[in-house]
């Protein structure tokens, strides 16, 4: 061996004691050492005493540019005298005591790790094995095992395991020596080919002769035992070893009794140490069913719920909740079919993919639990990548989906089809080609440009009444809701007529007296002779009306011709509303029923009214004089008419025919004026609900689970009860929810039905709740969502509509709930349903909630709904609006699978006269091109869509420029069907029609068909849009932000190389999200992106850019939770919010048209770098471009959405090039007037 040269560094003085004997040491290596023993003995005893006295001799061996760890290392290997050997580790020991991590580095890095396992090797071949020397070797080797990478590797090999091993076994009362073997057999196992070669050498058995049952001795022995048989249990072989030795309930036994006995909490370590060898066991699926066996849930249970009120305990409550999720048993949906409780035959099936799949199965294979043990141990929660524009894959996978042929970078204007099959869309831009000649420019009103064609609200309102409608707001009364054809009920014969009520109606029943609401702002009157005004109180209620009394006035509200019936109409004196916002009031006539729907049975005492789902119910005999008094929605909602929504109602065609109207849509929402923060999450509440729901199993007899609303029996969804339980109603307009089970008194499970044509995607619900009772606290559980995480886990509350506090003069929607949470449960996800993975799961969204009003009947929503009824309305409202100054058009663009239509708007400014220069820049108007709501359960992006609806039409100068300006052609609304029919994602076709965009097959997605060829057809004209955007709601971000398509940004964040010219881009791409984010206030720049995805290739912005060929081609998103920046920092977004982002993308394509405008659309380049600021490199703020993953902050409580992991599932927070969102003073003089846009 060459020696190695001693070597000192300046500084250390060269006459220092310490290195001269090192010196010394070095220069006897190889013979000499073998031959003077004595002097190898001394010589390292005494360096041994320096270091242990002296702090700096140690400073000096290990200093850098000493040689000393290479010349102790050279004498170690060359001795063969035990003594010396032993002073040797003794140095190592305490030099790599001190300031480890270093020293332990330079160690291994001189081949340290190899020489002592030499040593190991050679000294147990002595018989008997000196224990000093061992104990020694083995200390040493657990300070340097950590630190050596190939640890593992250099045990095997060097055959060091067995040695340990036969050590031990030899040694089990020995603890002195014990525990370094331990120490070192703890970093054996974590290399699993050790750890697999260990167990066969009977190294599982013997750790469980080590570990033992509460004793205050040798506890630190006993935690490293624990450590070790942890690591060796990971490998499956081991687990199995483990349970086929009887070991499982011996765990628990072992368990329970340090939990009994460890009262001050100072073994913690210990009992986690238990905990982790089970929770690794049970990663097999015999190892759960041993732990079931041995009562494991129950005893794992209670010894959390006594851990609970001690939070130093978290650890050991958090590692049992996992072992208990993973070993609760997999169940199926309560359901008899995955499949959506309604069915709708297509025209013609799919040649492949999910919806022919769903086709040809055979019946019962949809639902099928996978008991697969493949996916467990590995199941991230990373799902299949079928969400949104939106749902980003785990960031691992983030860069295999951007696109990286450049080719496909590159916009082709492909329009794909002959102009001779385009030409039939010319009659959808008739102002390209309008002369307005026979239009008279002087006179002051004038609606011409809408003669054209025939309008597309009162094309829909003229649908005759296909069946009963009813407007069923107080549902307390509710549950019945079959609707009953006129040839059942007894109540009117002739079909499809109204009825009006005889102006003398009998007296109200003795068993209903009504009673004034609220203490006297609202009055119920009723008459004989239009003169006499009555107020009946009851003798036991003093402030709400109850549900018969609701029933009586609300229960058909009136589906009448008729606007608003006058209180003289009704026959009936007004009595002023008090105390309310609104002071004007409006009489319904109760109960005014269409098609003859007799009036449904209601809770709590008192006769009941058609009792039985579909039994004839009589109508009931009283009340139909009266009439009550609610505030006229007009003053606070003008585009809002209950008479209109009816008649647009009726025709609207939906899969289950629908028969009845909910209350809040019927009655409109008026955005509440105070701000809704984010919930704060509790801490802990995750897993409190999640112990509730191991209570279930524990406890069984406590589950009361009982049906109490099933969408599956179709001709009597609700089912009656004794008035015990809430009555659930899901049976309008984008009504979502399928079953509702009772679990326990005031704990309910909901299942959301799956979108038509489909078996999963559940996330939207709308449903009806009554017969509550006040003050208690209710549960709710939506049982069976499926995307792994949602902003419910991070403040956002459900909505809540309450009929009472709309009756007293506060119609609207507000965030409710408290203790939500959203986490993995037990339900099993059919791999058919989950794209062929197996294993996996659905979640649990929970929320709790207590009613303030006796007999009331709430609404729940997953977000602000927006039917397709509202539109019709809204778009009739908005005609009546126009001024001569504004050329509005309806058109219908087609007619969905459903019969529905789907409304095209144009709008843009008449021409100020028919001269030749005036029409010339009337047809020359740039074109803005937008659509939204593909998606059904994206409810914002109706509001946001509305917001720029009423913008563009309304009397602001802002507004006027705008339609001088533009063209606009707006699809407000993309997907009819899958709205009407409370589908979450899909069309009736079962598919997500924002992935049809490549190749829209005309009879199964006709309106993305016809949109695409709108289009098509202005790029074969040279017309082509200079905006597309597409509105989506986002369900698991914050803010409004945009995605858009950029070559140079998409090759930036892939490995391709790329020429120069193949990144010569625009960077006008960029200038609308810019302006949006320095005048919006709930829009982010630093969440946009501009990356093209292969798996967004078919979307609406991909195609638009690609084929079309608009640059400025985009999906903007809004949050359907709230905002962490700006303005609206820690709100959760409102419709005001909403509607405000569509108004602001309004003023944002004005600021837009003046910098275009600037340069006659010439390169967009310099001076938008300017006054957007956008650097050339714009990656520099690398992540702006490309946010994966939800950017939320960690939880103080370790959220563990899966069962399977026990990491903390915290999502790194961002901060994305934290640009300043304030407006530059010096951008452009119309800021204020802009930001305060609104009229």
């Amino acid at each position: 061996m060459n020696k190695p040269k001693m070597a000192t560094e300046k500084g250390v003085p060269s006459n220092s004691r310490v290195l001269m004997l090192l010196g010394q040491l070095e220069r006897m290596n190889g013979e000499a050492m073998v031959r003077d023993v004595e002097m190898a003995r001394q010589v390292t005893a005494k360096i041994l005493h320096l270091i242990q006295t002296q702090e700096k001799s140690g400073k000096e061996v290990m200093s850098k540019g000493s040689s000393g760890m290479e010349v102790i290392l050279a004498s170690l290997e060359s001795t063969r005298d035990v003594q010396t050997t032993l002073n040797i580790l003794y140095i190592l020991s305490e030099l790599l005591t001190v300031g480890r991590g270093r020293r332990v580095g330079v160690f291994v890095s001189k081949g340290g790790t190899g020489i002592l396992f030499q040593i190991l090797i050679s000294a147990s071949k002595e018989l008997p094995p000196s224990e000093e020397l061992m104990l020694q070797l083995h200390s040493l080797l657990a300070k340097v095992g950590p630190k050596d990478r190939k640890f593992g590797v250099k045990a095997r090999l060097s055959g060091a395991l067995n040695v340990t091993v036969n050590l031990m076994k030899q040694n089990l009362q020995n603890t002195k020596l014990l525990l370094p073997c331990l120490q070192v057999l703890r970093v054996y196992s974590t290399n699993s080919v050790n750890a697999i070669s260990l167990g066969k050498n009977g190294v599982v058995e013997l750790m469980f002769k080590i570990v033992g049952p509460y004793s205050k001795k040798n506890t630190s022995l006993l935690k490293v035992a624990l450590d070790a048989l942890g690591a060796l249990l990971k490998s499956k072989t081991n687990a199995r070893r483990a349970v086929d030795g009887g070991h499982v309930p011996v765990m628990l036994a072992l368990y329970l009794d340090w939990h009994r006995n460890d009262t001050r909490h100072r073994h913690m370590l210990i009992r986690k140490g238990l905990l982790v060898c089970l929770r690794n066991i049970i990663n097999i699926k015999l190892g759960r069913k041993a732990f079931i066996d041995a009562d494991g849930m129950r005893v794992l249970y209670n010894t959390s719920t006594e851990c609970l009120p001690v939070r130093t305990l978290d650890p050991l409550i958090n590692t049992s909740s996992l072992i208990m999720r993973k070993c609760f048993p997999k169940n199926r949906l309560p359901l008899p079919t995955i499949k959506s409780a309604f069915h709708y035959q297509l025209p013609h099936v799919p040649a492949a993919g999910p919806v022919a799949q769903l086709y040809s199965q055979p019946p019962g294979v949809d639902d099928v639990v996978d008991e697969s043990d493949d996916n467990e141990e590995t199941d991230a929660d990373s799902e299949n990548d079928t969400e949104n524009e939106e749902d980003e894959k785990d960031q691992r996978t983030a860069n295999d989906d951007i696109e990286t042929d450049l080719n496909k970078l590159h916009p082709k204007k492909n329009p794909g089809r002959p102009f001779e099959e385009l030409r039939v869309y010319e009659r959808f831009f008739l102002e390209l080609s309008e002369d307005f000649q026979g239009y008279n420019f002087e006179s002051s009103k004038s609606a011409s440009t809408t003669s054209s064609s025939s309008t597309f609200s009162s094309s829909s309102a003229s649908t005759p009444p296909s069946r009963p409608i009813i407007v069923p707001t107080a549902q307390a009364l509710s549950p019945k809701h079959a609707p009953i054809s006129s040839s059942q009920g007894g109540c009117n014969p002739t079909k499809g007529k109204h009825t009006l009520p005889s102006p003398s109606a009998p007296t109200p029943p003795p068993h209903a007296p009504l009673t004034p609401l609220e203490l006297d702002t609202i009055h119920l009157t009723k008459d004989q002779d239009k003169k006499e005004k009555a107020s009946i109180p009851s003798p036991d209620t003093h402030t709400t009306l109850s549900s018969q009394e609701l029933a009586h006035v609300l229960d058909g509200v009136s589906l009448e011709e008729e606007v608003f019936l006058s209180a003289e109409d009704a026959g009936g004196k007004g009595v002023k509303q008090e105390g309310s916002p609104v002071n004007a009031t409006r009489h319904i006539q109760s109960p005014l029923l269409l098609g003859g729907i007799p009036a449904r049975r209601v809770g709590g005492g008192g006769s009941n009214w058609g009792s039985d789902c579909g039994s004839e119910g009589a109508e009931d005999e009283g009340g139909e004089g009266a009439v009550l008094e609610v505030p006229d929605t007009a003053l606070l909602l003008p585009l809002h008419d209950p008479d209109l929504y009816v008649e647009m109602v009726k025709g609207t065609l939906s899969v289950p025919q629908y028969a009845e109207v909910a209350y809040p849509d019927y009655f409109g929402h008026v955005a509440p004026t105070f701000r809704e923060p984010h919930l704060e999450r509790v801490y802990g509440v995750q897993r409190s609900k999640i112990f509730q729901d191991i209570e279930r199993l524990i406890h069984p007899n406590d589950i009361v689970d009982k049906v109490v609303y099933d969408l599956d029996i179709p001709s009597c969804p609700v089912i009656e009860d004794n008035g015990e339980s809430l009555k659930f109603n899901s049976q309008f307009e984008s009504g979502n929810l399928r079953k509702a089970i009772q679990v326990r008194k005031y704990e309910y499970d909901l299942v959301l039905n799956s979108d038509i044509n489909s078996n999963h995607y559940h996330q939207w619900f709308y449903f009806e709740v009554s017969g509550m009772r006040v003050g208690a606290t209710y549960r709710f559980n939506l049982i069976n969502c499926e995307k792994s995480n949602s902003q419910f886990n991070y403040g956002m509350q459900v909505l809540m509509y309450s009929v009472q506090e709309a009756i007293s003069g506060r119609p609207r929607w507000v965030r409710t709930g408290t203790d939500i949470c959203y986490y993995k449960n037990h339900f099993a996800r059919s791999s058919i349903a989950a794209g062929g993975q197996k294993g996996k799961s659905y979640y649990t969204m929970t929320f709790s909630t207590s009613f303030s009003h006796k007999d009331d009947v709430c609404y729940f929503a997953y977000h602000y709904p927006y039917t397709y009824s509202t539109l019709k309305m809204h778009l009739s409202k908005l005609e009546a609006l126009r001024t001569p100054q504004i050329y509005l058009r309806q058109d219908v663009l087609c007619e969905t699978l459903g019969g529905n239509s789907c409304p095209l708007l144009t709008i843009t400014a008449m021409p100020e006269s028919n001269s030749n220069d005036h029409i010339c820049q009337f047809r020359n108007r740039p074109l803005i091109f937008l659509s939204a709501r593909v998606h059904p359960g994206e409810t914002n992006a109706s509001w946001v869509m509305k917001g720029t609806l009423e913008f563009l039409m309304g009397t602001s100068p802002l507004a006027a420029s705008l339609r001088d300006a533009y063209i606009f052609k707006i699809v407000p609304m993309l997907n009819p069907d899958g709205v009407i029919n409370g589908n979450h994602r899909c069309s009736l076709s079962g598919e997500d029609l924002n992935r049809q965009w490549q190749s829209p097959n005309l009879e199964l997605h006709p309106t993305i068909f016809h949109t695409k060829s709108l289009l098509q057809y202005l790029a074969h004209i040279q017309r082509a849009p200079l905006v597309f955007c597409d509105y989506h709601g986002h369900s698991r971000k914050k803010n409004v932000f945009m995605y858009g398509c950029s070559v140079k940004e998409t090759v930036w964040q892939s490995n391709i190389s790329a020429t120069s010219s193949d990144l010569h881009e625009d960077l006008g791409y960029r200038a609308l999200p810019k302006i949006l984010s320095q005048i919006a206030p709930a829009f982010s720049m630093a969440s946009c992106s501009f990356v093209v995805e292969r798996s967004k290739e078919s979307t609406a912005r991909v195609v638009v850019w690609r084929e079309i060929g608009v640059q400025r081609s985009y999906t903007m998103e809004s949050t359907l939770c709230g905002c962490d920046q700006g303005k609206y920092k820690g709100l959760q977004i409102g419709t005001r919010e909403l509607e405000e982002m569509g108004a602001q993308f309004c003023v944002a394509l004005l600021r837009l048209k003046r910098l275009t405008g600037l340069r006659n659309h010439q390169h967009l380049l310099d001076l938008e770098s300017d006054i957007i600021g956008t650097q050339t490199k714009v990656v520099s703020s690398s992540p702006t471009t490309y946010v994966m993953e939800e950017d939320e902050p960690s939880f103080l409580e370790a959220i563990d959405y899966s069962a399977e992991s026990n990491d903390e599932d915290a999502e790194a927070e961002h901060e994305h090039g934290t640009e300043v969102h304030e407006i530059p003073e010096h951008l452009d003089p119309l800021s204020d007037s802009e930001t305060n846009h609104r009229d």
